[in-house]
């Protein structure tokens, strides 16, 4: 790499000082000031060859520059570094032009290689998005590095129009996610459709993504309007991708593949002019091998790949969180509450088995039920064990298939007594004969109490629901 002038702009001489010996040792001239008027002379006189800036300084923020900068100079790459490590600070520095964005504090060998590129890859200019987001409340907390990572990836997929899969736990917010990406995305001023496929009956998931014609089955008497026409101009979100059936999945590769559907029953192709981003809590790689999901739609899904870390492995961000979520129920007209820093140490060192959604619910519930300013260690204690579910004869592990410990039992029975796991047709069947009985019973001995038996049972309401359905459990008869 040949050696390039860089200039440097940061109000931490610190910073200033390590930088400049890095890059300096690379064989670059490096000049480094305090301020945003040295660095505004520097560039309008024509000078530096790459831009490193902090967002704070004493005289002007670094984003306000930006756009300034790439108006004087086009070409010329700009690297943002900032201690404010929202979502917000990293899409305005992609909208505005930004090469990169780095969260402080920053890994310097990521810095020397983030300077490498600028300075290497060819420049295709192109005009930031007049439109940007305001300081509305943000759609994701956290300044954790995992979720570090998620801005930085976020902010590169705003201006495209990329298929995104999202992979995470149920309750990390999965669907806020997908939210931002439209929010701030290109598509922003289209409308955003989320349709849940766990929620919605087998038989009727292509009416309901396609549209259907009047007669085209029966109860079919007007024309209806699919989610994909809804979502004409914007985004369409598929939360609880595995479950779709696999007759809507080959339509829904069809539609990736050509860009366009026909409603159930209709004739005349609709061309699909959305941006698709999918959602799921569930190994879709072991549902190919078990033959309940297509490999490639998979792969037309899956172009790019982001995974939500449970609560449990970004702990750093429970104080925001919990900030945040007494804020919202002080809007909601509840007194503003705070937690005492043992109630915090506790919060930090729970498991959280909901994630965030669980961390949400429990902060409202106590902004509801306490009456002191600064609730303690025991009303955290008193909640966190009002809404641990009962007790299961074996726990279930997370995201495991009904509820977990029986699907887990019969792999280690096969496992121990055939030598591995049988062809995914007989494991299926065997899965189904006990499946029925087990929630049968399950809800029996809830009394017909749904959300109680998915608990028993290591499920999602939802999920226990369609498998009622799928199954064709006669509640009433398992009470008797």
């Amino acid at each position: 790499m040949n050696a390039s002038t860089i200039l440097i702009a940061d109000d931490d001489r610190a910073i200033r000082t390590v930088l400049s010996q890095a890059l300096g040792r690379l064989g670059h001239d490096v000049r480094t000031t305090g301020n945003a008027a040295t660095l505004w002379r520097w560039v309008s006189d024509g000078e530096g060859d790459l831009v490193i800036t902090d967002v704070v300084m004493p005289d002007e923020n670094g984003l306000d520059l930006i756009p300034r900068i790439k108006k004087l100079r086009p070409e010329l790459r700009i690297i943002v570094m900032s201690a404010q490590n929202t979502l917000l600070t990293a899409v305005k520095a992609t909208e505005r032009g930004a090469f990169e964005y780095l969260p402080k504090p920053f890994d310097l060998r990521e810095l020397v290689s983030v300077v490498e590129r600028a300075l290497t890859t060819p420049n295709a200019h192109a005009a930031a998005n007049e439109a940007e987001p305001g300081d509305e409340q943000l759609p994701l907390i956290g300044r954790s590095p995992a979720m570090q990572e998620i801005y930085r990836v976020l902010a590169r997929l705003m201006g495209t129009d990329l298929t995104v899969m999202i992979a995470g736990e149920s309750g990390t917010g999965k669907e806020l996610v997908a939210r931002a990406l439209h929010d701030y995305g290109k598509r922003r001023s289209g409308p955003f459709v989320a349709i849940n496929m766990a929620a919605i009956p087998r038989e009727l998931i292509e009416s309901e993504l396609f549209g259907h014609e009047k007669g085209s089955f029966t109860g079919a008497t007007a024309r209806g309007v699919g989610r994909f026409e809804q979502a004409q101009g914007g985004t369409l979100f598929l939360d609880e991708i595995g479950d779709m059936p696999l007759e809507a999945q080959t339509r829904l590769l069809r539609v990736l593949q050509q860009g366009e559907y026909t409603a159930v029953g209709g004739r005349t192709p609709i061309r699909a002019d959305v941006r698709i981003v999918a959602a799921t809590h569930r190994d879709l790689r072991q549902l190919i091998r078990q033959g309940l999901f297509r490999e490639d739609l998979f792969y037309r899904l899956n172009v790019v790949p982001i995974r939500l870390p449970p609560l449990r492995e970004r702990a750093e961000d429970i104080p925001a969180l919990v900030r945040h979520f007494f804020a919202l129920a002080h809007s909601e007209g509840l007194p503003l509450k705070s937690l005492d820093q043992a109630a915090m140490e506790r919060l930090k060192a729970h498991r959280w088995p909901g994630n965030v959604r669980e961390l949400e619910n429990l902060i409202r519930r106590l902004a509801a039920l306490y009456s002191q300013e600064i609730i303690g260690l025991d009303a955290v204690e008193a909640e966190l064990a009002e809404a641990a579910p009962a007790p299961a004869t074996a726990e279930p592990q997370a995201n495991e298939g009904l509820g977990g410990a029986a699907e887990r039992h019969l792999r280690d029975y096969f496992a121990a007594h055939k030598g591995g796991l049988p062809p995914s047709g007989l494991y299926d069947r065997v899965l189904r004969e006990v499946e029925r009985p087990l929630i049968q019973l399950t809800l029996g001995a809830t009394r017909g109490n749904q959300l109680k038996a998915a608990q028993l049972l290591g499920l999602n309401r939802n999920t226990l629901r369609k498998k009622i359905r799928d199954l064709e459990i006669d509640i009433a008869r398992s009470l008797k």
